[in-house]
Formats: structure tokens, sequence, C-alpha cells
């Protein structure tokens, strides 16, 4: 085994390193989950949840992975026999989909190549033949972590409302949450769900749904049998900042910590810099000579880069190289693209100094693997950093070099 000194570099695309200030914060002793003390920790996590969904509805937080708010939601507003809406995006849509199945929910399955988001005009055109309003519900991932492609959460909306259809929109935004622009209620999405493992920069453990009235008053009618995830049990103890069962206590002193740090660095700013590592992690792979996964620039991922292997190289064994000589994990590719595909993860914790370390180290093994790149991708990157957006006045934006 080889002995590393130095942090590890996780640049896979979640978990996320998680932040010194949210160890500390999760430092505490465990306390009474019936306390008041306790309370007030309930009602600041349940509020800021709101803010960073940008909702003014209810958030319900579970003790889970993603994979169980998922299946929160399918189990709150759908009923065996259901006929639902779903887009092959990459391997999350499918393992969505798969959950679906398994409770007796039928799958419309658009299928796709892995390279491109949902197409909107696609879940238009199907609504617009569900002429008996057979579709309950439309369910997309608005990042798929997979294959680095980001799908238009808001054109989705936009596509559904020309329909006319009543269906509700679920969206996963597991790895997209805090780390890219989001806005349930302003895209009227009905439930959105999300974990604490991306970019809520926690440890997994955590997992979210926020709901519309529109999906709670389903909720209420809903015959699918559940007790776990009932989002009514749920809610009757939050209200005054408590759970029904007992909590993750420590996860949540982690949570209020993340959700500061998110706010103290503004929202619109982090989804800034989210975009601006993605950007110059792609100046790096295309300068090396490499293909980025995703072809349509308009849902470049800001949280992840899927990067294609060259022909008769085995993406594995390339990220083992680097894991062995650098200490840095990457993302390997995951079903259809596995052995083919490496990810970079540049999200939650992550700044400019992180990010160069890390493409360092991915250009170093891709000279140690012996696959074939031209040099000076970290000096592309770096050009691209440089390129720095300043307020000049009011309403217009400058930019200038560093």
């Amino acid at each position: 085994m080889t002995t590393h000194q130095g942090r590890h570099f996780l640049q896979i695309p979640g978990p996320s390193p998680v932040p010194d200030r949210v160890l500390r914060a999760m430092d505490m002793p465990v306390i009474d989950h019936r306390s008041q003390q306790f309370a007030e920790l309930g009602k600041a996590v349940l509020d800021g949840c709101r803010t960073i969904f940008k909702t003014s509805g209810p958030v319900i937080i579970f003790p889970s992975s993603g994979t169980g708010a998922w299946e929160a939601a399918i189990v709150n507003t759908l009923s065996p026999g259901d006929k639902v809406l779903m887009v092959e995006t990459g391997h999350f849509a499918t393992l969505w989909r798969q959950m679906a199945a398994r409770w007796g929910i039928e799958v419309d399955f658009i299928p796709g190549d892995w390279r491109h988001g949902v197409d909107p005009g696609a879940i238009e055109a199907r609504l617009a033949q569900d002429t008996a309003r057979a579709i309950k519900a439309v369910m997309v991932v608005h990042n798929e972590t997979s294959t680095g492609v980001t799908s238009r959460v808001s054109d989705i909306r936009a596509a559904i409302d020309r329909s006319g259809h009543p269906a509700l929109l679920l969206v996963d935004t597991i790895s997209s949450l805090g780390s890219v622009d989001y806005r349930h209620d302003e895209w009227k999405v009905d439930v959105t769900v999300a974990g604490s493992q991306k970019g809520f920069m926690l440890p997994p453990g955590l997992g979210f749904n926020a709901i519309s009235e529109k999906a709670r008053a389903v909720a209420k009618t809903n015959k699918m049998p559940r007790s776990y995830w009932d989002w009514e049990e749920m809610l009757k103890p939050n209200v005054s900042g408590f759970f029904p069962y007992t909590p993750a206590t420590n996860l949540l002193y982690g949570l209020r910590e993340a959700i500061a740090m998110l706010l103290e660095e503004g929202l619109d700013n982090v989804f800034a810099r989210h975009k601006r590592l993605a950007a110059a992690t792609r100046a790096a792979v295309t300068h090396w000579g490499l293909e980025v996964l995703c072809l349509d620039p308009s849902e470049y991922s800001p949280v992840l880069t899927a990067v294609l292997m060259p022909p008769g190289h085995d993406a594995d064994k390339f990220r083992k190289v680097v894991l062995d000589n650098y200490n840095m994990s990457l993302g390997s590719g995951l079903s259809k693209v596995a052995g083919k595909v490496f990810r970079i993860g540049h999200l939650g914790e992550c700044n400019e100094l992180t990010l160069m370390g890390a493409l360092s180290g991915v250009e170093m093994g891709l000279a140690a693997a012996g696959v074939p790149h031209r040099a000076g991708g970290v000096d592309a990157a770096m050009a691209s950093l440089e390129e720095r957006p300043t307020t000049n006045s009011p309403g217009h934006l400058k930019v200038v070099k560093t």
C-alpha cells in the first residue's frame, strides 16, 4: 500500500469534501431531541433550507441518503398503476426509473444518449399526446452526476405549462442544490429531492423533499403504503422544530453551519464560482485534446466535468494511476460509460487553488498512464481563471485580465 503525505484530494462529484467549519460544528455532544435547545436547532435548519431551495413552503429532512428522498417523493405522490414520464439522461435517471417500477409505477422512459439533458420539446409533445391525462408526474434529474449534464428545469416547466397538462413536476437536485441556481417556487416544482453530501458540503446521511401545496394535497389522498417516509407525520412536529423519531442531531449541527457558509458567500456568488471552476476545467480538457462528455454548451454542469478517454485507454486504470501516484480520487464511469469516462468534481468547498491542484494531478496522471494528450492543460485552466468579471458601474459588466 502506498503511503502519502498531505491531504487526500477528493475530486469525485460527491460526497464532496466537508469543510473544517462544518466538521467543527458537528463535533458536539448529542442533546435531548425533545428539548427546547433542539427545537431551536430544528427551526434554524428547516428555515435555512427554505432559503437554499428558494421556497416559502415546507422542506422535509429525513435521516437518509438521496435514494431515500427519491422514495419519499414517489410514495407520497403516486399510487401503484400510475403512469409517469421520465427521461434517460444517465445512470441516476435510470435508477430512479427502476425504483418507480418496483413501486408498481408505469414509466414512459424517453431514451437518451447520455450526452444531452432533458429535451423540453419532447416533454411537451408527450404531454400533448396524453389527452386522457394518464401521466401523473414528470420526473427529471436536474444535474446528471454520471454525465456532467445539467437539464434546464425552467424550460421543462414552461413546456409543461404550454401543454396545459396537470402532471406534477418532480426534480432530483441531489448533485446540484447549493451549487447550481435552482428555484423551487419560481419554477413551480412540486417535489424537489436533495441530499446532504454534495452542495451542502456534509457527510452523507440527510435526504430532503421540498414540496408544493399541490404535492401535499395529492399526498393527503394518495393511497400508497408508507410509514417512515410519510410527509404528514414529519410536518406535524416540524412546526415546533421537532421530528417524529430520532433525528440525525450532529448532521443537523453541520447543516446549520453549511447553510451559514452558503449564505455568507451569497448564493449567486456560490453559483458563479462553480461556473468559473467548471469553465477552467473544460479549458484544460480541451487543451489536452480530450473530449467533454456533455455535447451541449448550454447544459455544461457547474458541478463536475465528465471526460471521455481516448480509444484503447481504460478510464479506471487511469484513475488508479492517479490515486496510487498522487493521492487523488476521481469519479468513475457508471454503467453505460464504465471504463470510458472519468469525472472531475469541482463542487462544494472548492476554490481556484484546489482546482489547480486537481488538474495538475490529472495532467501528471495522463503522462504517467501513457494517455495521449497535449501538455499545458493546467496553463489553459489558469488562463481561464485569470479572466475575472468586475463591476465597473451599475448594470455594466467588464471583463479584465489580472
